[in-house]
């Protein structure tokens, strides 16, 4: 087993790839100024955008490997594994990085909202991958982050600095829309085999043994995040993933209650739940009446 390098500061990887550190919370770095360094997998617990500018081979990224494409932005969160197999020899790197502890960000917009930027917790192989014109926008922001980190640091550079990275991740969140939408035949696969996740799920003991079906469970049938997952389809349908797990439930459930010799419960239990009467309720908020009404009108 290969050895995990563990970073926690800003300073611990600018060392270790030979960059001074102008800021104790945030650096932006040009692997091509950088000295060569060791690749290995590395445990980040700071927030890191990786955009590389030529393929670097096979790339670990949580527990998956992945090979990195030239004008890809790769987003690592804190408590990551993030890196690329080292041979044992110093490399030269490519591309730039944009790295900020959480420390930097508490009590500021971008620390309340963090968590919106759901890309944070996608795998590496939904990354974002930027056309030349983005690519532009996207080496802008680099720009303006690296000139504020080599001013004398003020009562203004950390004002200016969070927001140039908020900027930056605003400009992301709308560049993966335009992913969304540029890989719609892609989209339109995910949704198919999601619909079919649930549909063989219902199908199966499965709800009697594990319950009701988690967004988790459907996003790892289908080998992406459940974040990503959740994120396609708002921007498809404009329905959560769990909004469409309850549509596909109350679906089911209509279809069992034509089946007058189970009793309610009995279908409440086939269905997932602990207990019929949270399928009582769930079943007349979305469809206006009970299980039992619902019977009795058919």
């Amino acid at each position: 087993m290969s050895n995990i390098t563990k970073v926690d500061s800003i300073t611990e990887y600018n060392n270790m790839v030979g960059i001074e550190t102008l800021h104790p919370l945030v650096s932006v770095i040009d692997f091509s100024k950088a000295e060569p360094f060791h690749y290995s997998k590395t445990h980040m617990n700071i927030y890191a955008i990786f955009l590389k500018d030529i393929k670097c081979g096979n790339m670990t990224y949580g527990i998956n490997n992945y090979d990195y494409e030239e004008g890809t932005l790769i987003f690592v969160s804190p408590g990551q594994v993030f890196g690329v197999e080292g041979d044992g020899k110093p490399k030269k790197g490519a591309g730039t990085a944009l790295l900020f502890h959480p420390d930097l960000i508490h009590g500021t917009s971008l620390g309340k909202h963090i968590d919106e930027y759901t890309f944070f917790s996608y795998e590496v192989n939904e990354a974002l991958h930027l056309s030349a014109r983005e690519r532009e926008v996207i080496n802008e922001c680099f720009k303006n982050i690296t000139y504020e980190l080599e001013h004398a640091i003020d009562t203004h550079s950390k004002t200016l600095i969070v927001s140039y990275i908020e900027l930056f991740l605003n400009y992301c969140k709308r560049f993966y829309e335009r992913q969304f939408v540029t890989r719609n035949h892609v989209n339109k696969d995910i949704l198919a085999r999601f619909e079919t996740v649930l549909k063989e799920y219902f199908a199966s003991e499965q709800p009697l043994l594990s319950g009701l079906p988690s967004v988790k469970y459907c996003a790892e049938k289908l080998f992406i995040s459940s974040n990503y997952l959740g994120d396609l389809l708002k921007k498809e349908t404009g329905k959560s993933a769990q909004e469409h797990i309850q549509l596909k439930l109350i679906d089911v459930a209509k279809e069992k209650i034509f089946d007058s010799e189970k009793s309610i419960s009995e279908i409440a239990y086939e269905l997932g739940f602990k207990h019929p009467q949270h399928f009582t309720r769930m079943f007349k908020k979305s469809v206006g009446m009970s299980p039992s009404e619902y019977r009795n009108m058919n």
